[in-house]
């Protein structure tokens, strides 16, 4: 974990309420896919627990949603802005669990750590396909992205504007994918929906509220075969078969 100051370069809306913002500063501390930041927003005591969708040597990019007042400060900061962050928290994905085939399932800002993933799978060669589940075409994001970097995109949406009408699961249902592990990363009934309609391997990013997000508080906590266990310091990946629904 390492606490470190960043400067804001980009802070762009990609949907309605939905935000993606590039920092630059010293990223030393993050491993790769799945791992999250803890964004301190000025007036606020708690920090705000936010996915690291893209990574390089010298910045990091977040995808979130305003949903209170904490994210709806970070969508009205402008590039220059200064913003502290502790990052290198949480697990990875186990890119090398997948033989040569993924399936990727995101659920809303659920899609944004599967970015990250997408890029460590094609790199090695793999095959990569990505379904994505939102409400409504108007928030549908970041299809394009997973698309330059060669994957295969499916859309789904519960009133049908576009792509497949349904949830990611009804995609599964429709479309004749192949698949040797999968991953996922959306809301809880979506993860759970996910487990029960996806045969084989796979890890799921679970999405849990935090306050500390460094594994003090337990208010993260869930419940899996090993007993409860802290989503913010033993996750926030964990394996299908590890948690109990």
């Amino acid at each position: 974990m390492k606490e470190v100051s960043y400067t804001v370069l980009e802070n762009l809306p990609l949907a309605p309420r939905t935000f993606r913002m590039k920092l630059s500063g010293d990223t030393s501390a993050i491993r790769g896919s799945g791992e999250f930041v803890q964004i301190a927003v000025p007036g606020k005591f708690l920090r705000r627990p936010i996915s690291v969708h893209d990574c390089d040597f010298e910045t990091f990019t977040i995808v979130y949603k305003v949903v209170g007042e904490g994210t709806a400060a970070l969508s009205a900061m402008l590039p220059g802005s200064q913003v502290g962050a502790l990052t290198g928290l949480g697990n990875n994905f186990d890119i090398d669990a997948c033989r040569a085939r993924a399936l990727l399932l995101g659920g809303g800002v659920g899609a944004a750590p599967l970015y990250l993933l997408t890029k460590e799978l094609c790199a090695q060669g793999k095959e990569v396909t990505v379904v994505l589940g939102f409400n409504k075409a108007e928030e549908v994001m970041l299809r394009e992205d997973f698309e330059s970097l060669g994957a295969k995109v499916f859309i789904a949406t519960l009133d049908g504007s576009a792509g497949t009408r349904g949830f990611v699961t009804d995609v599964l249902k429709l479309k004749n994918l192949c698949w040797d592990y999968f991953y996922a990363c959306g809301p809880k009934p979506m993860l759970k929906a996910v487990c029960g309609a996806v045969k084989g391997p796979g890890e799921l990013s679970m999405e849990e509220r935090m306050g500390c997000g460094a594994g003090f508080c337990y208010g993260c906590s869930i419940m899996t075969v090993s007993g409860p266990r802290r989503v913010c310091a033993d996750g926030p990946v964990f394996k299908r078969e590890e948690i109990v629904w």
